[in-house]
């Protein structure tokens, strides 16, 4: 990072100059040096060449040039991470994730401009987002479409065909991941052959309002059946949850080979609510069938007590790799605590899962 004095150096871009003036105090108040704003897509190209920043907070609608067009400018000109600031709504989910496609690393709802008792929280996120997308490894992601691919392959006869057989009956597959994760997890999904049966619950650090429409795109990008969790609701063999944003979700109950799912409110744990730890455990303690648990990029420490709780428990347990990790924080720190069976590149996770559970 090309840092100064240890402070992470920003540029805010937003068509708003109150937000703009907003989001400044609120980073310059912990610490994150803005060195420049820009009022539209064109002018934040050039002002990010200018003063190469670590990290550009970056609107979605803007005049001249979007945020969307502004990131693809950025990525080819001059590769800088990108965290976008989306509306709490929505409608703006799908643009958002259109974002994240085109390069950006993360995204994070826009503060609102009326000062209320939620904006130290508000303050708190923003900073900490900030922070981590100032610390991406922008290659991550070229190495990781580099990597072994995780389509499964095609049936013939004879031994592959055998490879596509349903694993045991009720195996279950966590997957936790926060920045750089969403693109990993949807090619984890995608690599997983329907044929394989399995269960799976996603527990992705996003905001609420974003998680059904993440699950909308892992629903159409793979071969489960994905929707977000609702409380109290069964999910069987080919099926995939995504726990919804600002809530815990949890597994109470293995039967029939059927997991049923509940939602809990509660504090936020690592600051992040859902938290990986809650699910993993919880799947550590009911699933009564064959369980992986995988950790994928991300800051913080967040999955690595799940991760013990799973491999105590009998499960296998997979972390992403520090080649592909967009953030090596907590697939490095479950792997330092001894918690992690196999650590592997993103593009072989997915035939990884299936292996594992078959045996």
């Amino acid at each position: 990072m090309n840092t100064r004095n240890g402070e992470t150096r920003a540029v805010v871009v937003d068509d708003s100059r109150f937000m703009r003036t907003l989001i400044r105090r609120l980073l310059e108040e912990e610490g994150v040096e803005v060195v420049a704003e820009a009022a539209d897509g064109v002018a934040a190209v050039e002002t990010v060449a200018e003063h190469a920043p670590d990290v550009v907070t970056m609107d979605i609608e803007m005049p001249r040039q979007n945020g969307i067009e502004a990131v693809e400018a950025i990525m080819a000109d001059c590769p800088t991470p990108v965290l976008m600031l989306s509306a709490h709504a929505e409608e703006n989910a799908d643009v958002t994730f259109e974002a994240l496609d085109h390069g950006a690393v993360d995204f994070v709802t826009k503060p609102g401009g009326e000062v209320t008792s939620e904006m130290p929280r508000v303050k708190r996120e923003l900073v900490e987002k900030v922070r981590a997308a100032a610390a991406v490894d922008l290659d991550a992601r070229r190495r990781q479409s580099t990597s072994t691919p995780t389509t499964p392959p095609v049936a013939t006869a004879g031994p592959v065909a055998r490879s596509r057989a349903p694993c045991p009956d009720g195996s279950t597959v966590v997957v936790g991941a926060s920045t750089g994760g969403p693109n990993v997890v949807e090619d984890v999904l995608a690599g997983l052959p329907p044929e394989a049966g399995l269960r799976v619950l996603v527990v992705q650090h996003m905001p609420a309002g974003f998680t059904s429409r993440f699950a909308n795109r892992l629903d159409g990008r793979s071969g489960y059946e994905v929707a977000e969790a609702r409380d109290g609701e069964r999910i069987g063999a080919g099926q995939a949850r995504v726990a919804p944003g600002g809530s815990h979700l949890v597994v109470d109950d293995d039967r029939s080979g059927q997991l049923r799912l509940r939602l809990r409110d509660g504090d936020r744990l690592h600051g992040v609510k859902p938290a990986i730890d809650l699910t993993m455990a919880s799947a550590a303690e009911t699933v009564s069938g064959p369980l992986t648990t995988v950790l994928l990029t991300g800051m913080g420490r967040d999955g690595v007590d799940g991760m013990g709780a799973a491999k105590r428990a009998g499960g296998t347990t997979i972390a992403q790799d520090e080649h592909t990790s967009a953030i090596f924080g907590m697939p490095k720190r479950a792997i330092e605590a001894g918690h992690v069976d196999e650590v592997l590149p993103a593009g072989e996770i997915a035939t990884a899962i299936v292996t594992t559970l078959r045996q």
